[in-house]
């Protein structure tokens, strides 16, 4: 039987005569890296704090590690759960590990003997006294899950966790993200408008627009929908033509010699086959759509 950590049914947000969410049903798989995509104002944040506890839908229900929000249990479940919403809370003047000590009082954690570990676990062991404030912006995102962290959840949340990150930041997160999934076992909601960076680490996907889930799909199936097409330059355009379209293949014309062809097809047959009948493929280039094309194509408009 599968296992959900969360599920929300039908969840719904007003503000006054705003409505942030409209009808957001989806499920979380325990294990999952689930990358939730919208654009700004699709109501990703509100959703993310109405999960946490910080805010109340309006209508709805969600379910948390089988507890939904209207029972009493449900503050139980939350303990499992570390997030960090918008930016981290990180006192500058302090270290990275004197953060770690302040937030694990803060949480009434009794020990800090997970301190060290969590500060290696983030790539930051060897910070020592170095201040925040003079901490890179990724330094700072890193230790901002590792106070997310220090309850030990089973449940992660990170909004918009690379954002302002230069190429060298993003890479460590994203290798930390799969660690905490693939070594700790940790369950991850992620946000984010990086869709190229989430195409390579989610495993899941929902798609969020005006307040509502419009389509939830598995990387796995996600793959299978994304269309496929093949650029090609040829010698003999006429030759070319008359062959994809006797083998009904759909195609495109983008110049005198090139051509984009769409779906499936059996390029090494396709060479040998117009070889001779006296058309050569001179350069091709496979290629597939990527996550933003199917996320715009899924909701029409302009890109994120």
């Amino acid at each position: 039987m599968m296992k959900y950590v969360l599920r929300t049914v039908h969840l719904a947000k007003s503000y006054h005569k705003f409505k942030a969410l409209t009808d957001v049903t989806m499920s979380i798989e325990k294990g999952a890296i689930y990358g939730l995509i919208g654009k700004n104002g699709a109501g990703k944040t509100t959703l993310i704090r109405i999960i946490c506890g910080l805010q109340s839908p309006t209508n709805g229900d969600y379910i948390l590690f089988d507890s939904s929000y209207k029972e009493q249990n449900i503050a139980l479940a939350r303990r499992r759960i570390g997030a960090i919403i918008e930016t981290p809370a990180l006192y500058m003047n302090l270290s990275a590990k004197d953060n770690l000590i302040l937030q694990n009082e803060i949480c009434g954690n009794p020990s800090d003997k997970n301190i060290y570990a969590l500060l290696e676990l983030v790539g930051l062991k060897n910070t020592d006294k170095k201040k925040v404030k003079n901490f890179s912006l990724g330094m700072r995102q890193r230790l901002g899950i590792a106070i997310a962290l220090l309850s030990n959840p089973d449940f992660l949340i990170l909004d918009e966790p690379i954002n302002g990150l230069d190429p060298e930041g993003i890479i460590e997160i994203r290798e930390l993200i799969l660690k905490l999934n693939q070594e700790k076992g940790i369950t991850i909601l992620l946000s984010s408008h990086f869709l190229d960076e989430l195409s390579k680490i989610a495993t899941h996907y929902g798609f969020l627009d005006q307040g509502r889930i419009v389509r939830e799909v598995s990387n796995d199936v996600l793959h299978k929908l994304l269309k496929k097409k093949t650029e090609v330059r040829v010698s003999n355009p006429s030759i070319f033509v008359q062959y994809v379209e006797e083998k009904n293949i759909s195609y495109e014309v983008e110049n005198a010699t090139d051509f984009t062809l769409y779906g499936e097809c059996n390029l090494s047959a396709m060479i040998l086959e117009l070889d001779k009948k006296g058309c050569a493929i001179e350069e091709f280039i496979e290629k597939e759509e990527t996550l933003e094309n199917y996320y715009m194509n899924l909701i029409g408009g302009d890109s994120l």
